[in-house]
């Protein structure tokens, strides 16, 4: 037997005004990205350790070439001030050779080094970023940039290295583009890859049919998973960059020998570790510091600002 139902007001079913403050609030509406990125990343000890180790070493670098008077190419003609010990008239370092100050060769040449693998891990990760967003987005370039990594990826880098700097003049830009011209395609692979994942995941294609703008899908739902990915490249250029110099430099096809570079400073301590070991060690534990540091919080702020680490 039919019930009678009560009579519903035409006023449930006038549609609902779209409020953008509205849509946006949900149980997390106080979620910060970064902040949450940050949080996560300095509730571990080590990382703040690191970090804090890459700040001092990187400002110290930098700041102690403008601050100090000591010349790092200055030879001394007296011969007793060469291969001095560390302390007393040997300084912190000890000199070289030719009396020069290591302690002053040593910030000098880790400026250097830094700036070198800071130029490269920026047209690394820029060029990579663009190439691999394209390669994941427009399906038409998939079958030209599959065949280009495929070229890059099996040459031998370190024999293109080595031809590069025969070919070129052996300089900074030398080695920045020597080591540009393939590492970006690497970089291009990881992005495209996770831009496809991405653009057809669910909550894309929710955005899609909901009309959402380009650029707020690209936004809230494309660059905070992408961040994880170039933070991590960013973090791990820099040391390869590093070493790729200091690898040059040891086979002779380096920075020139008059700049002063970390890659310089160990290919010339090398020569002289059985009676000096000290003019090798004090450039090798800067350098294996900035290195490792670098790895580490690189991939512990990758974790961090994977959005799936959040709470």
């Amino acid at each position: 037997m039919r019930q009678n139902l009560p009579d519903l007001s035409p006023e449930l079913f006038r549609p609902a005004r779209f409020s953008e403050t509205e849509a946006e609030m949900s149980g997390y509406e106080r979620y910060s990205y970064w902040r949450s990125t940050f949080r996560t990343f300095l509730k571990s000890p080590v990382s703040i350790a690191l970090l804090a180790l890459i700040l001092v070493l990187t400002a110290f670098s930098f700041l102690y070439p403008v601050v100090s008077r000591t010349d790092p190419n200055v030879v001394a003609l007296d011969s007793s001030r060469w291969n001095l010990k560390p302390g007393g008239a040997g300084g912190i370092f000890g000199t070289d050779g030719l009396g020069r100050d290591i302690w002053a060769r040593t910030w000098y040449g880790t400026r250097t080094s830094l700036l070198l693998g800071f130029v490269i891990a920026l047209f690394d990760v820029g060029i990579g970023m663009v190439a691999g967003a394209l390669w994941g987005y427009v399906k038409r370039l998939d079958r030209i940039m599959t065949e280009i990594y495929n070229v890059l990826n099996n040459i031998p880098q370190t024999v293109f290295l080595v031809l590069l700097a025969y070919i070129m003049q052996p300089g900074f830009w030398t080695i920045v583009v020597a080591l540009c011209s393939t590492g970006w395609i690497s970089i291009a692979r990881f992005v495209r890859n996770k831009v496809m994942s991405i653009r057809d995941a669910e909550y894309n294609i929710a955005s899609r049919c909901l009309a959402t703008p380009l650029p707020r899908m690209i936004v809230r739902n494309v660059l905070p998973y992408l961040v994880s990915i170039l933070i991590m490249e960013a973090a791990l250029t820099i040391p390869y960059s590093i070493g790729a110099e200091v690898f040059l430099g040891f086979i002779g096809l380096g920075l020139p020998i008059e700049v002063v570079s970390l890659g310089n400073l160990v290919n010339q301590g090398k020569n002289t570790f059985m009676l000096y070991p000290y003019q090798l060690t004090w450039p090798t534990v800067v350098l294996a510091a900035i290195t490792i540091s670098f790895y580490i919080v690189g991939n512990r702020f990758a974790d961090a600002s994977d959005p799936r680490n959040h709470l």
